[in-house]
């Protein structure tokens, strides 16, 4: 038997040869004696596997638990996780192979009465998902995966405060969600971002925050350089903690959208508004600025142009400006065929 500590890892791992090859598997406890255990469970699925045809039978707690081992890496982990939890009440203990369409249907509709949106719905099930396909096709622990139908969202919803509601938002907040909010506001960063900012991103000398490739969505570094405004709230912070730029009561934020933030915009007389749709009102006021598409969807780390497009009506007159342009460099006038020559027009 063999079980070992990775220095990146605080579970038991395993390690054993099958059929001349070598398997090695975290046992997704730091319980040696439940990784012992877990080590001899696998031993003897893989000698029915291969003297008998058998094959062994996977629960939902052990694919995620690999599944969170392989995916270490993503920026949005710990929301992946907090869904993890509200599936395991309902998974808990189920072999994965039972895991069929009546039961991602019955998931369903469960997630639906708890009263969130269909794109929270969504997120819960594309998890699902992603787990049931890897265990499927990379893993080989399943024959099929079951059909799993998202629900119909409402598209290119794009939520955003003028200035005026904004200031008025900002003055009910209390002072550490007043500060995030306003930061993000100015900059444009996704709320984990903004919450788990620590000190060696900021270079206030050259007015820049650097967000890392393994904490952006889209898995691309983000410079972010700062207005006068975002740098004083940056500087404001200073000598607060040792690690992160924001915090309360001496401890990093680790929520936003809590009762603070639904009475505030309760008080402020501002419906239908999530902390995410800061970052629509940061890319608006841009846009109403006159700062070009293709900056803002850079400045934004954005992937495509396609995300930013639908703030290009906010401009004012970004396209009369270019045809004015055009229309001074192009002059046609009337073409007399008989001369072949333009003629003025009165």
């Amino acid at each position: 038997m063999s079980l070992y500590r990775r220095k990146d890892s605080p579970y038991w791992w395993i390690k054993l040869s099958h059929d001349g090859r070598s398997i090695q598997r975290s046992a997704g406890t730091p319980d040696r004696k439940k990784a012992r255990e877990y080590h001899d469970k696998l031993k003897a699925q893989l000698w029915d596997l291969s003297r008998l045809g058998v094959k062994p039978s996977h629960t939902w707690e052990e694919a995620v638990v690999r599944w969170l081992d392989e995916k270490s890496h993503k920026a949005s982990l710990n929301d992946d996780k907090r869904n993890f939890v509200w599936l395991h009440s309902h998974l808990t203990e189920i072999p994965l192979e039972k895991v069929d369409r009546d039961c991602v249907d019955r998931i369903t509709q469960a997630r639906r009465k708890t009263g969130v949106s269909n794109g929270t719905v969504n997120r819960t099930l594309s998890l699902l998902r992603s787990v049931l396909r890897a265990a499927a096709h990379d893993w080989e622990w399943l024959e099929r995966v079951p059909k799993v139908r998202l629900l119909p969202e409402r598209k290119g919803r794009t939520r955003y405060l003028t200035a005026v509601e904004a200031q008025r938002l900002l003055a009910e907040l209390p002072e550490h969600l007043a500060t995030l909010a306003r930061f993000a506001m100015l900059t444009g960063l996704r709320q984990r971002n903004v919450r788990e900012l620590s000190w060696s991103q900021v270079d206030l000398g050259r007015r820049l925050v650097w967000i890392p490739a393994d904490q952006a969505k889209g898995g691309k570094g983000i410079a972010s350089p700062l207005t006068a405004e975002a740098a004083e709230v940056v500087r404001a912070q200073g000598g607060k903690h040792e690690r992160y730029v924001f915090t309360y009561r001496g401890k990093p934020i680790r929520w936003v959208n809590n009762t603070a933030w639904k009475g505030a915009l309760k008080r402020a007389g501002i419906k239908d508004f999530r902390w995410h749709d800061l970052r629509h009102c940061w890319a608006t006021f841009h846009m109403q600025a006159g700062t070009p598409l293709h900056v803002v969807q850079e400045l934004g780390g954005w992937a495509s142009p396609q995300m930013v497009q639908r703030y290009a009506h906010l401009t004012p007159g970004h396209l009369a400006g270019h045809v004015a342009a055009f229309g001074d460099r192009v002059k046609l006038g009337v073409y007399d065929s008989a001369t072949e020559k333009e003629v003025a027009v009165a």
